[in-house]
């Protein structure tokens, strides 16, 4: 979609176009979706996550400045209410107080896997830890944005992210010993 293309949309929407609005969802809910899905990890949750976000959308679009994208603005929308929505279910984050400097990175050694697996392993993970790697590995905020979003120190950011990496690996390298022993 083109910039005009995007403003027609916008305008559409701030004269309560019920096209425009249902053009706009059609074209941002599924990406949006699966983003919830990946936060909440409940497809009922992501669901109502994506609907509010969507309500807030159409109420705020006044306010859309242009400044990025009108996907990366309905994206930060639908992050937002997602790490409301956990807010509200009080997901625990450990408190990383110590430098990680004594923390090894996992090993980088290539695994044979598929998108699946990857899926199940990122869901697999604890609340916390599977919030903030699916904020910083899958939609690119740095340590710093999300702490900020998360109301976390920067420090127990990347530590969730780097105990998240390592729990993907195990459980990864689990499931891999698990096919040779069948194979």
């Amino acid at each position: 979609m083109d910039l005009q293309s995007e403003l027609d949309l916008v305008a559409g929407c701030l004269a309560g176009s019920r096209n425009a609005q249902y053009r706009l969802y059609q074209k941002y809910a599924d990406a949006m979706y699966s983003i919830c899905c990946r936060i909440t990890n409940d497809p009922e949750v992501a669901s109502e996550v994506l609907q509010d976000a969507f309500m807030t959308v159409f109420d705020k679009i006044g306010s859309y400045a242009q400044q990025s994208t009108l996907g990366a603005w309905i994206k930060r929308i639908v992050i937002h209410k997602c790490i409301d929505c956990m807010r509200l279910k009080k997901m625990v984050f450990q408190e990383m107080t110590d430098n990680l400097s004594h923390m090894a990175e996992p090993d980088d050694e290539p695994v044979s896997i598929n998108v699946t697996l990857i899926q199940q392993a990122i869901a697999a993970l604890p609340e916390g830890y599977r919030i903030v790697f699916t904020l910083y590995a899958l939609e690119g905020y740095d340590h710093d944005e999300i702490a900020q979003i998360l109301r976390i120190s920067e420090q127990t950011s990347k530590s969730q992210y780097h105990r998240a990496r390592g729990k993907i690996k195990e459980y990864l390298l689990r499931d891999n010993n698990r096919q040779s022993l069948y194979n």
